[in-house]
């Protein structure tokens, strides 16, 4: 009896949860990006790690990329359409193997929620031609804005500010 009052009670405490404080999030499916293209045009166009993350919404493997050390002043700009997305001064070292950054250009970063690897995810894309770029999650820096976002170095292209 104490067992069965015990499990109703965290039922009814699990069903309690409420959505009203959740952000809400624009979602790659709300959004008509701007640049479209095939399959095929894709593929052309876009290495195949790159065609393979940022098309495929996979995930190159940590440590891998040439931008996770990069210290330079300037932007980094989605690899397949050339949108700014993150400026370097954002830039921090989160021990995760890909680069990471604590906020995005305003505006050229869409959202999704994703469910590939079991639990909720938040799911990154790049506002002009929906490519895919990672996932933001909230244990970034304190002392700024608590967000890591957690992207592919293959998905970005980086333009020095010297240029």
């Amino acid at each position: 009896m104490g067992k069965q009052l015990l499990l109703i009670a965290f039922l009814v405490t699990l069903g309690c949860k409420g959505v009203s404080q959740e952000e809400k999030k624009e979602t790659k499916k709300d959004v008509a990006f701007a640049i479209t293209k095939t399959d095929a045009e894709w593929k052309a166009e876009l290495t195949d790690m790159e065609y393979y993350v940022l098309r495929k919404a996979a995930t190159e493997n940590a440590f891998t990329s040439d931008l996770l050390d990069n210290k330079e002043k300037g932007t980094y700009v989605c690899a397949a359409c050339a949108t700014p997305l993150f400026r370097s001064e954002n830039k921090f070292n989160s021990g995760t193997g890909w680069p990471s950054f604590d906020q995005e250009i305003e505006g050229n970063v869409a959202y999704d929620v994703d469910y590939k690897i079991g639990y909720e995810r938040t799911e990154e894309h790049c506002n002009t031609c929906g490519g895919h770029l990672g996932h933001v999650f909230n244990d970034g820096p304190r002392n700024t804005t608590g967000k890591r976002h957690c992207i592919n170095g293959v998905a970005l292209d980086f333009i020095p500010d010297s240029n």
